[in-house]
């Protein structure tokens, strides 16, 4: 890592869509020079930033022409030798977040490097103390679809898992590790459970509940929004409401 001196106002490119989101929240119009293309939100910035490539192709040699003094990288979602080529001419900030205290500290942690400390302090409080109000018992057994084709659910060691307990539920893939690729007919002996079909990173559609519905005509099938499971970051604050229309029980 490069270090710089301290700047009042950093240019910055961020690598991951739910932490453009947060830049935002953080009031960085104008220190944030470059996004992915995948940072649809805020929609603003999507029009306006200059884009990067994606979040796994990205640009390097764009990004060297913006000149920043922070890349605000993941372990999860960027590749490993793209931000080591970073690293050796410009400050990268390597975020890994694998639960919600994760997601909390890494909130600050982005706000200490961009010169928001306070107001991510802040921010970090106001989502800690929302989700405070839950009360998820009992927990109901669900499955959490993130792809088909392979089918792929996700394992007890992901951020989306830690947001599935806060929501109420509990994953019948949580002994298995990141993200295991199932069988849809192994479904059949897992006994009552819901399905959640995510709308990311695949876009699944009622035609796919349809689908799935017909093999396994018991189960309850629901189209969840994504990103209140898996993006960590501002749009945490929206997830507890959220929940509680999922779940009656919270």
């Amino acid at each position: 890592m490069i270090n710089t001196p301290a700047i009042t106002k950093r240019r910055i490119v961020s690598l991951v869509p739910s932490i453009t989101e947060l830049l935002f929240a953080l009031d960085l119009e104008e220190e944030v020079v470059g996004i992915t293309k995948f940072c649809i939100y805020p929609e603003k910035w999507f029009r306006t930033k200059t884009r990067i490539g994606g979040t796994k192709t990205i640009n390097i040699e764009q990004i060297a022409l913006l000149q920043p003094h922070l890349i605000i990288a993941n372990k999860e979602e960027n590749v490993k030798e793209q931000v080591e080529q970073l690293a050796a001419s410009f400050e990268v900030l390597v975020t890994d977040v694998n639960n919600f205290d994760q997601a909390l500290e890494m909130i600050r942690q982005v706000g200490l490097h961009a010169n928001r400390a306070d107001k991510a302090e802040i921010l970090a409080t106001s989502i800690k103390d929302s989700f405070a109000s839950l009360r998820p018992a009992p927990l109901q057994p669900i499955v959490y679809f993130i792809w088909k084709d392979p089918w792929m659910t996700v394992g007890g060691d992901t951020f989306i898992n830690d947001m599935l307990l806060k929501a109420g539920f509990s994953n019948r893939f949580a002994h298995q590790s990141r993200y295991p690729t199932i069988a849809l007919e192994d479904l059949r002996h897992l006994g009552a459970c819901k399905i959640l079909l995510s709308s990311e990173p695949y876009p699944f559609k009622e035609k796919h509940a349809a689908a799935l519905k017909q093999l396994l005509p018991d189960a309850a099938i629901l189209l969840v929004d994504g990103t209140l499971f898996s993006w960590y970051g501002s749009r945490m604050l929206q997830a507890p409401s959220y929940f509680r229309k999922l779940n009656p029980l919270l």
